[in-house]
């Protein structure tokens, strides 16, 4: 191991166990206790966004000079009204109910055994993700709110502005009970310190990768660690035979338009035959006019000129700006066959009159959320209820969908005796 080896290493081993330490302390925490921390935290990201927007500066300027994408950069910026998102959403977790002591089962043995089942924080949660700094906050409070500490390892692209987020998070939490060691933030972003993570048996319980799909496949593939993923999104808008017209120019709009950066946008409008020839080019012209690129396939270029001819690729991708991929399908089937084979099991929707199609479709889709007649773009753990959420997960154990509260939490059998033994 050379020396720079040693120091990453160093880094990385040095904060989880200050994580872990700090997480066993944080289990007997109160919810009074831990609400009172988050509260802070709310006041110190609305009391110095000064600094905060002084260092994301320098995070847009480095990613301007590096050639990043506009739809990169989006996710980087914080301005005063995303910052006072942040705050927001933090607060609304203090008034959300504490899921941990929850009692989730109850068996009463006829010998006198009480064994009851409840919910325990999961210990220390491992966060691996890429530009966005606002999952700094999210990953942090709604960790804490669970009682579980945090090792954050953020990007280099945003890496300012996580530094000056934890600086404001540790600065609150010295005026609370909850230690300051329960958030971690790995500075060093280089690969060495992502490899040392990924195999942090010792201190982490379990490792949530956040980004892009080149990011979630080298955690799945190179992690020790077990890792609930969260996938990439190539979100479908399925435009069936029986759709409304006004109705499905305005989803595929939204989800397409309404912030093109994001997991939950739509990547891909799968029209039916007859609904393109009837509809198509009016709904494909307003995308033209919101500067998309379209790339589709025969049917869909000989309706509109202006498309480009779509690949293999283009089915598959997550384009995460103005581009989509536009394919015609004869039938619901056709649909769903092309969501599974492409999907990344996030979010599918299907615009649709005829309720057969559509508990066909909901039933079928394999991902993690289905929508009928609505824009993908509410797959997110504030308008499902949760608050903020750690990730959206499109795996099916432990967690699936947004992961609020409550899928940060195990379990654990509390059993109560006066003597038993087991003959």
């Amino acid at each position: 191991m050379d020396i720079m080896e040693q120091v990453t290493a160093g880094e990385v081993k040095r904060k989880g166990k200050a994580a872990k330490a700090a997480s066993l302390k944080m289990v007997n925490l109160s919810t009074a206790e831990k609400n009172k921390g988050l509260e802070l935290i709310a006041e110190q990201l609305l009391a110095q966004q000064a600094l905060i927007l002084t260092e994301n500066a320098k995070d847009l300027q480095v990613g301007k000079e590096n050639g990043l994408s506009d739809a990169v950069l989006d996710r980087i910026m914080l301005n005063e009204k995303r910052i006072n998102d942040m705050a927001h959403a933090v607060r609304l977790l203090t008034e959300l109910q504490d899921p941990i002591g929850e009692t989730l089962e109850t068996i009463q043995k006829d010998n006198g055994l009480s064994i009851q089942k409840k919910r325990v924080p999961i210990g220390v949660i491992g966060m691996v993700y890429e530009a966005r700094p606002n999952v700094t906050i999210d990953a942090a409070t709604l960790s804490l709110k669970t009682g579980n500490a945090v090792i954050l390892r953020g990007s280099s692209s945003a890496k300012y502005s996580n530094m000056a987020l934890v600086k404001i998070i540790h600065q609150a939490l010295d005026k609370s009970s909850i230690p300051a060691d329960g958030v971690q933030l790995i500075e060093d972003t280089s690969r060495e310190t992502a490899r040392e993570l990924f195999r942090l048996n010792q201190y982490l319980d379990v490792l949530i990768p956040r980004g892009g799909k080149n990011l979630i496949e080298t955690v799945i593939r190179e992690s020790t660690v077990p890792v609930i993923e969260t996938g990439a999104g190539n979100c479908h808008i399925y435009i069936d035979e029986h759709a409304d017209k006004t109705m499905a120019e305005k989803i595929v709009l939204n989800a397409k338009l309404q912030r093109p950066s994001v997991c939950n946008a739509a990547e891909s409008i799968l029209i039916h035959e007859h609904w393109l020839r009837q509809n198509g080019k009016g709904i494909l012209e307003k995308l033209a006019e919101q500067q998309v690129e379209i790339y589709g396939d025969e049917q869909v270029c000989s309706s509109f000129p202006s498309a480009k001819r779509a690949t293999e690729e283009d089915w598959a991708a997550e384009y995460l700006g103005l581009q989509v991929s536009v394919k015609t399908v004869q039938s619901v089937d056709e649909a769903i066959a092309h969501i599974n084979t492409y999907g990344t099991k996030h979010s599918e929707a299907i615009v649709t009159n005829n309720e057969a199609n559509a508990e066909k479709f909901l039933s079928s889709v394999d991902a993690s959320a289905v929508y009928h007649n609505a824009s993908t773009r509410f797959t997110d753990g504030f308008e499902f209820g949760y608050g903020a959420e750690i990730g959206i997960s499109t795996q099916k154990l432990h967690a699936r969908g947004p992961m609020g509260l409550k899928a940060l939490t195990s379990s654990k059998f509390y059993v109560y005796g006066d003597g038993q033994i087991r003959e």
